[in-house]
């Protein structure tokens, strides 16, 4: 994002299971109704920390990481 942070985000949130070695895990994906771009997490902590990032400014200062699997 640019230093010019959006006062304003919206996301469709998706979660769903997945069996990984035996273990149900949660996956989530956000899609930004704005242009449609989809991030995909592989668990609920990487997406928490990418909302984070969009919403704190010294999260990612300059270096935005995708976090797609």
């Amino acid at each position: 994002m640019s230093r010019d942070r959006p006062r304003y985000l919206s996301y469709l949130i998706r979660l769903w299971q997945v069996k990984v070695e035996q273990k149900w895990r949660w996956r989530a994906s956000l899609e930004s109704p704005a242009d449609g771009k989809r991030h995909t997490f592989p668990g609920l902590d990487q997406m928490i920390a990418f909302l984070r990032a969009q919403t704190d400014p010294q999260e990612l200062d300059g270096k935005e990481e995708e976090l797609d699997e």
